[in-house]
């Protein structure tokens, strides 16, 4: 059987009872009945120990995440490896704080004094060997394009910093309520913990891709975007300690905050992925343009995309962000300047397309119903449902912008060149609504200052 046969959307759709050769789902068998267990039991052990620090609403999300982690895992499977694994690792390094004592005693000062915690599962040390696993991923994937080997071995980092960052998060938890009882809270709170969880999406919905169509070829470009959001998160955290955790402002103390932000995160991390499809499918389109004047007006989007971050970092420009700045505009031109080659190895422009389509979707969903989480959870905190505020006003231009880009699609049959570029562009005015009115606009709404 040829990729491109296993890559035509017939076989996608193609599943035995128990699910196809990529893990995703078939009937439930008893594998899932037994991950649906295991939840269950870690639930009710929650709900046994911890009740007394739980509202209401909070132990219904912690019974509606047995729920949709179940469905998730039988959606793709190989998720339930991950999350099996993550939270081993996590439950040891809470046990290494213990010193043996129980999950209900611990010491934060273990982290210095003990091996594996120290150099492996504390969250600092954990969340470091993601950035590291990425890096790696990343050029393992672009050096795949001339070995199978080093391609198979980007998609094995990938998943290993997926894991280390998954775990990061699960012990950084841990480790607040360690520090006291009113500092602990759910690792999505600040920018360094929403830029661990935007690296950790986008990988995630890019390996799920991956596999769904059988093809690596687009690791290299995904994981440039993930690399630099993992670039920001290290200047962020060595200039400003930002991994140190402070506790919660009054405002975020909520249950909302742990339903809006990975809701919210999810759109921002699968909009991600489809700009750089969409970047993919440019390259593909242009394989074998020989005028540079063509290919002009992407050089010139990508150059502007490596620059967003030079302009957020400071008012003034830094040597970091300039050589940031320089690095990613040659990545850009040396990708553009081998587009012959990479085309090849591409997938068809039709599966690049129903990929950034497919994300695009997702990401909207999940946008969608962020933004009427937010909104209900403004009215909760500050007695009115929506003010303008910059980083209101700006999610809406984001949901409005992939809103167009939908309707076109589906209403006009917006394909092709057009769609790439959009989906591309989309990625500036995601970023900005991201990060950039957390440093430029001051309002209701922030996770961090520079």
């Amino acid at each position: 059987m040829t990729e491109s046969t296993y890559n035509h959307p017939v076989w996608q759709d193609t599943m035995t009872a128990s699910g196809d050769a990529r893990g995703q789902r078939g009937k439930p068998n008893w594998t899932d009945a037994a991950f649906f267990l295991l939840l269950a039991a870690g639930a009710a052990y929650a709900l046994y120990a911890y009740s007394g620090n739980m509202d209401y609403y909070e132990k219904i999300i912690l019974c509606g995440a047995v729920v949709g982690f179940s469905w998730m895992g039988w959606l793709w499977r190989p998720l339930r490896v991950l999350m099996v694994a993550s939270g081993v690792t996590a439950l040891l390094a809470i046990w290494l704080y213990s010193g043996g004592g129980g999950l209900s005693q611990g010491d934060i000062t273990r982290s210095e004094s003990i091996f594996l915690l120290k150099y492996l599962f504390s969250s600092q040390s954990a969340i470091l060997w993601m950035c590291a696993l990425f890096f790696l991923a990343t050029i393992c994937y672009w050096i795949g394009y001339a070995s199978k080997t080093a391609a198979w071995l980007g998609t094995a980092l990938t998943w290993g910093a997926v894991y280390a960052g998954t775990t990061g998060l699960l012990v950084r938890w841990r480790e607040g309520h360690l520090l006291g009882p009113d500092i602990g809270h759910i690792p999505v709170s600040n920018l360094y913990e929403v830029f661990v969880l935007f690296a950790l999406i986008t990988a995630l919905f890019y390996l799920y891709y991956e596999r769904r169509y059988a093809t690596r070829a687009l690791g290299g470009f995904v994981l440039l975007v993930v690399s630099s959001s993992v670039i920001f998160l290290l200047w962020y955290s060595f200039t400003r300690e930002a991994f140190q955790i402070q506790p919660l402002v009054p405002a975020l103390k909520s249950w909302w905050m742990k339903i809006h932000v990975p809701a919210n995160f999810i759109g921002y991390g699968t909009f991600s992925l489809a700009a750089m499809v969409g970047f993919a499918y440019l390259v593909k389109e242009h394989g074998q343009t020989r005028s540079w004047g063509k290919l002009l007006p992407l050089f010139l989007l990508g150059a502007i995309l490596c620059a967003e971050p030079m302009m957020f970092g400071s008012r003034e420009l830094s040597p970091t962000w300039m050589l940031y700045f320089g690095i990613g505009a040659i990545i850009v031109g040396a990708i553009l300047a081998m587009r012959g080659p990479i085309s090849r190895k591409l997938p068809s422009l039709e599966i690049l397309d129903d990929i950034m389509y497919r994300a695009i979707a997702v990401g909207f969903a999940f946008f969608t119903v962020a933004t009427i989480l937010g909104a209900l959870w403004a009215a909760d905190a500050w007695g009115t449902y929506w003010q303008w505020d910059p980083k209101e006003t700006w999610a809406l231009i984001v949901w409005l912008n992939y809103a167009a880009w939908l309707h076109m699609r589906l209403m006009k049959g917006l394909r092709g060149t057009m769609a790439a570029y959009w989906a591309l562009a989309g990625l500036l005015i995601t970023s900005f609504a991201f990060l950039g009115v957390n440093m430029f606009l001051s309002g209701l709404h922030s996770y961090g200052e520079l």
